[in-house]
């Protein structure tokens, strides 16, 4: 009850006084550092608890990916697995969300598998984690078959598989499947509207947003937050309609927040409009101050627009400030192991040797040079 209310203090208090502790008690306090956020203090405690069930390994892998800390999850799982702990369907649902943020197929081709095995996908909720898992590995035929499948989708359901459409550009999958859902008399919720605003957003599609937008508000009733309002403006910012993203900025009910603003400043460049760029600088400079990106964009806007005297004093600036910029990372899995690479960290082993592999893409224009070099070069890197 304490950890219900985050009482978290009063709840250490209880389980300190008991005289006798079951795995009940030990995974209801686990449960409620998990669900906080506060996953030092839940790792210590499953550590010292002298017997762990499929419940404690699945609280602290929930807690995990919850927490954003998709590794840890993964790592737990696979400890989980190492202890002879078999996995029910709540422990897959908890831990392919982490498989889906950090791109890791292989480990989640293997729940899909053994969920199979187990019968599991008779339920819903791990279809669609699978579904989202495959989609944002880039595997959107396998999630169409799944979703295919399915006997007894539900909201998720529906949205997840739009979304993953929204996620490779697909526009026409997208609506498609959101016309399906209406067939099927599912009602849509602001994820279903989210993921179709997006698709929309990537072919510029900004009637078919416009529509969707209103559809939303007018026929289901689903007050729009503000991802949906930065959905929309984007959709009208890349489709060219920047005096329509504006409006739609300066009339919506909340504030607008850096994406909104970023997004239309990106655009700006596309189109050439200087006044708009000036106005979302003002503003990401009062949100972002330390943000070079945003200095760096309106200085390629000024270089496209001829103005190279306003382009010297930006960059100027830009090297008497202490501003940063948030450096770009990639992710690859190799033997089931999720390396990143951050751009400038050269920490990382056979770093030099996959510089010369990238390299080889700027000197050698023969592809079949290409092809040979990156073969002989991956024979070496085997070891990675």
């Amino acid at each position: 009850m304490y950890t219900k209310f985050d009482g978290l203090d009063d709840a250490h208090k209880v389980f300190d006084e008991m005289s006798e502790r079951d795995v009940i008690s030990w995974n209801s306090l686990i449960s409620g550092h998990a669900r906080l956020g506060r996953m030092k203090e839940a790792k210590a405690l499953f550590e010292s608890m002298p017997e762990k069930t499929i419940v404690s390994w699945t609280a602290m892998i929930s807690g995990y990916t919850g927490a954003g800390c998709y590794g840890e999850a993964m790592e737990l799982f696979r400890e989980m697995q190492l202890a002879d702990i078999d996995p029910d369907e709540i422990s897959l649902i908890s831990v392919l969300p982490s498989c889906a943020h950090l791109g890791s197929l292989e480990l989640g081709k293997w729940i899909h598998i053994y969920a199979e095995r187990k019968g599991f996908l008779r339920q819903t909720g791990v279809c669609n984690a699978l579904i989202e898992m495959y989609s944002k590995c880039g595997m959107i035929g396998q999630a169409v078959q799944l979703f295919d499948r399915m006997k007894g989708k539900d909201v998720i359901s529906w949205s997840t598989m739009i979304s993953g459409y929204a996620h490779h550009g697909n526009a026409e999958g997208a609506i498609e499947t959101f016309d399906g859902m209406q067939r099927a008399k599912v009602k849509p919720n602001g994820i279903t509207f989210l993921g179709l605003l997006s698709a929309c957003s990537h072919v510029g599609l900004w009637k078919q947003g416009l529509k969707y937008f209103g559809m939303m508000k007018e026929d289901y009733l689903i007050e729009p937050k503000i991802e949906h309002y930065g959905c929309l403006i984007d959709v009208l910012a890349r489709a060219g309609e920047l005096e329509r993203a504006v409006e739609v900025t300066k009339t919506m009910p909340m504030k607008p927040d850096s994406k909104i603003w970023g997004s239309l400043l990106s655009s700006c460049r596309t189109r050439g409009n200087l006044g708009v760029a000036l106005m979302a600088v003002d503003h990401l400079i009062e949100l972002e101050p330390e943000d070079m990106g945003n200095y760096v964009l309106l200085s390629n806007i000024y270089a496209d627009l001829g103005k190279w005297e306003e382009v010297s004093r930006l960059r100027k600036l830009i090297r008497k400030g202490s501003m940063k910029r948030t450096p770009g990372c990639s992710l690859i899995e190799v033997d089931n192991v999720v390396q990143e690479f951050v751009a400038g960290d050269d920490r990382k082993p056979f770093w030099t040797e996959i510089c010369s592999v990238l390299q080889l893409f700027s000197v050698h224009q023969d592809q079949d040079v290409i092809k040979n070099n990156i073969t002989l070069a991956s024979i070496e890197m085997v070891g990675f």
